[in-house]
């Protein structure tokens, strides 16, 4: 375990109820982002099935719903971290949560009147899919704001553990609603979560200084992003991660473009049965966050990045070989590995680029690694739907799962693989 992490346990050692007791402003980021996480998990499996089922959406299109989500990634990923950069980062989350909230409510009242269709489930996708790329770069480089240097890692790991359990619970929740309420009504959950995100981040009271005002000519912009960018690729330890994350995200959002369709349409499940298995094969992004610590300890975080991004994902595959009734076990633990391995990793990432990257370019770092993390997942619900179409959903499948765990091949063929911790030391910008 790297030495960041040692003081990060001996400090919550020495005070009493850990950093959610004893750090009012975390807990409201907390609750915040716990909930807003339920949202997007409910969002995840009920806008699918609320275009399967009220608009007799084919799996093509449901891809394309996918991809409108993920698109702004794309789009705009990489000036928003240097924009982020310049502003406050939570009045940046609370517009975030506004919109979202807005937009989500849209969706039943459309629905009532008779009004919904598929382009407004495509706009509020895309819009949605705005703000998160904005909340979520400012998220990332509001935490250091919030958090001493020896509760980062500590905080992160939290958020994550959240996170998955929030994914859990939101994506049974979804599928009960869904079955209970109909798919559309479901997306109602999505409004309230999105206004409990709101009142806890206004309730934070710490405040960011103003960024210092800069004299910027023309053309500044540019540069801040190709900076960005530049850190990325020229960095041993950044670029592995980026081109790692973009190659798994690929895959990864292929194949659950067209995973719903498939337990609804071959194996047959009703909504609420996809909701339940879902939520337990989800148990496995809890786990990636109680076990990584510990293993980071005994192995050193090098090696257990390797082993929940090699190792766990090649259980993947055991998704596309499930079958009704006692094959369900399959979906089940191939999603757990596939949770355990993410998470887990996440978790080790995200705690190495906060500590490695210095305040004034996290934000640009950020939002340069997920633009080309991020900026796979439209074009990879495009290839799912395009495989699903062409070669039959289980096929499909098949081919993607089985890539997934290929895609950390970057990672080992990396310095990572020749260390067994991950770098202290802080990142040259210079």
């Amino acid at each position: 375990m790297t030495e960041e992490l040692r003081q990060c346990e001996r400090g919550a050692e020495t005070v009493r109820g850990g950093l959610l007791r004893r750090h009012r402003d975390f807990r409201m980021l907390w609750t915040g982002e716990t909930m807003r996480a339920f949202g997007a998990s409910v969002t995840g499996l009920v806008l699918p099935l609320a275009a399967v089922s009220a608009l007799d959406a084919d799996a093509f299109t449901v891809s394309l719903l996918n991809a409108a989500g993920w698109l702004p990634w794309l789009i705009i990923g990489l000036p928003v971290g240097a924009w982020v950069d310049r502003m406050r980062r939570r009045p940046v989350m609370l517009a975030c949560d506004a919109i979202c909230l807005v937009l989500f409510t849209s969706v039943p009242a459309a629905a009532w009147l008779g009004l919904l269709g598929l382009g407004q489930l495509m706009a509020v996708a895309l819009v949605t899919g705005t703000a998160a790329v904005f909340f979520e770069t400012a998220y990332v480089a509001y935490l250091p704001t919030l958090l001493a240097p020896r509760d980062r890692v500590e905080g992160t790991a939290k958020l994550h553990g959240s996170d998955s359990a929030a994914q859990l619970v939101g994506v049974g929740s979804g599928g009960l609603v869904a079955q209970f309420a109909g798919a559309v009504g479901g997306l109602l959950v999505n409004s309230v979560t999105f206004l409990v995100s709101l009142v806890c981040v206004a309730r934070i009271r710490v405040r960011e200084p103003l960024p210092e005002p800069v004299e910027r000519v023309r053309g500044a912009l540019l540069r801040e992003v190709g900076e960005g960018l530049r850190l990325v690729v020229r960095d041993p330890y950044l670029r592995s991660f980026t081109l790692f994350g973009a190659a798994a995200n690929l895959f990864l959002t292929a194949y659950q473009s067209i995973v719903v369709v498939f337990l609804v349409r071959d194996i047959g499940l009703p909504s609420g049965t996809i909701g339940a298995i879902s939520s337990i094969g989800g148990i496995g992004g809890v786990l990636g966050t109680l076990v990584v610590r510990r293993t980071a300890d005994r192995i050193g975080t090098g090696r257990a990045l390797l082993l929940f991004e090699l190792g766990l994902l090649s259980l993947a595959p055991l998704i596309a070989l499930t079958a009704p009734g006692p094959g369900l076990v399959l979906y089940i633990v191939g999603s757990a590995a596939v949770g355990t391995g993410i998470v887990a990793g996440n978790v080790i990432k995200s705690g190495f680029i906060q500590r490695y990257c210095p305040a004034d370019v996290l934000g640009r770092v950020t939002a340069s690694s997920a633009f080309l993390n991020y900026g796979t997942m439209p074009l990879g619900a495009l290839v799912g739907g395009a495989l699903g179409t062409a070669l039959g959903l289980r096929p499909a499948l098949l081919a993607l799962t089985v890539l997934l765990p290929l895609s950390a091949l970057i990672l080992l063929f990396s310095p990572i693989r020749a260390r067994r911790d991950l770098p202290d030391s802080v990142l040259r910008t210079v």
